[in-house]
């Protein structure tokens, strides 16, 4: 997969932050929960940036926040170069909603189902308002065509569809209006495994053929690195490690990184059986109480005392290779 050094997104010190506050009637802020706090990386245009982590640890939230579905609350997320996307509002945003868009996780959800399949492929070009209303029902049936369903399904409705195929549709909804970047949160997560690898292969051609840029969240560290040109790590908010993904998979530094791979069978029992893993104590701390210092702190199996109480700083450890660790 080629990727290009030109910088398609650029996110700085992302911070989204979710106000607790108690009371019924009169309710008072007693504190925030830190969902993302301080997250820093670049997407190239053309490339797959993988984002993976635990359950919980803020990859959604990260995602919604840059093509501002949540409204940042604090940071930039700069768009090719020149648009500042946290600073944009009402008709200037809708805008620049035609360059982004995104695949939702969840495909029996993300459908309304009162609406048929044509009506929810062409909302998107009327809300856009590209092509005439004669030209749309065309551009409906060859947009189901590109993603591997039959053109004439267009007065089905969703529940008449099987997962693998609602997912087609989410994914001819984001193409509709021919973005650039196109935000794919965990799209593969809900369906059996042999559509998984249809959806995979199909987000790969579509790649190839409409030069799109992603951003893949996943929890299935495999496929990851099979579709992915760089992996972000990501835990409790911040991002642990980045970097290709050949590299990362092959010599990962980051004791959290070492730990989620140690984690992945091989299929080779040989191997599988001589290799070592790395088991993690206790539970993943609340993003309401984050732990001082590093937040991987309370259950780093090297973590000293210069952990618990220092923030490691995000830093280019080798050219492209990124960590945020004292001990590497």
């Amino acid at each position: 997969m080629s990727q290009s050094s030109e910088v398609l997104l650029s996110v700085q010190d992302l911070k989204m932050y979710f106000p607790i506050t108690k009371g019924i009637v009169i309710q008072r802020r007693i504190g925030y929960i830190k969902a993302v706090d301080g997250v820093t990386f670049d997407i190239h245009r053309g490339e797959t940036l993988g984002l993976v982590g635990e359950s919980g640890c803020g990859k959604s939230t990260t995602a919604r926040a840059i093509i501002q579905l949540y409204q940042p609350t604090s940071g930039q997320v700069v768009f090719d170069g020149e648009h500042e996307l946290t600073h944009m509002k009402g008709e200037q945003l809708r805008r620049m909603r035609r360059r982004m868009q995104m695949i939702f996780q969840d495909p029996y959800a993300s459908l309304n189902p009162r609406m048929p399949v044509g009506t929810l492929v062409r909302e998107p070009l009327e809300v856009h308002n590209l092509l005439t209303p004669g030209e749309r029902l065309g551009r409906v049936q060859e947009l189901l065509e590109i993603v591997g369903l039959n053109p004439y399904f267009v007065n089905r409705y969703p529940a008449e569809f099987s997962g693998g195929q609602r997912q087609r549709i989410g994914i001819a909804i984001a193409l509709a209006v021919q973005p650039e970047f196109i935000v794919c949160d965990e799209p593969i997560s809900s369906l059996d495994v042999s559509i998984q690898a249809q959806i995979i292969n199909l987000l790969q051609d579509l790649q190839r053929q409409f030069g799109l840029t992603y951003l893949f969240i996943a929890h299935d560290l495999s496929v990851v690195r099979h579709i992915s040109d760089r992996v972000a790590v990501m835990y409790l908010g911040k991002l642990a490690e980045l970097t290709d993904s050949l590299t990362l998979y092959e010599s990962p530094l980051h004791p959290y990184t070492k730990a989620l791979l140690s984690a992945v069978p091989v299929p080779d029992p040989d191997t599988e059986e001589k290799r070592q893993r790395i088991l993690l104590e206790g539970d993943v701390p609340s993003p309401a109480n984050p732990p001082s210092g590093c937040r991987f702190s309370t259950r780093c199996p090297v973590a000293s005392d210069v952990c618990k109480q220092i923030e490691p700083e995000w830093r280019e450890v080798m050219p492209g290779h990124w960590v945020a660790c004292h001990h590497v």
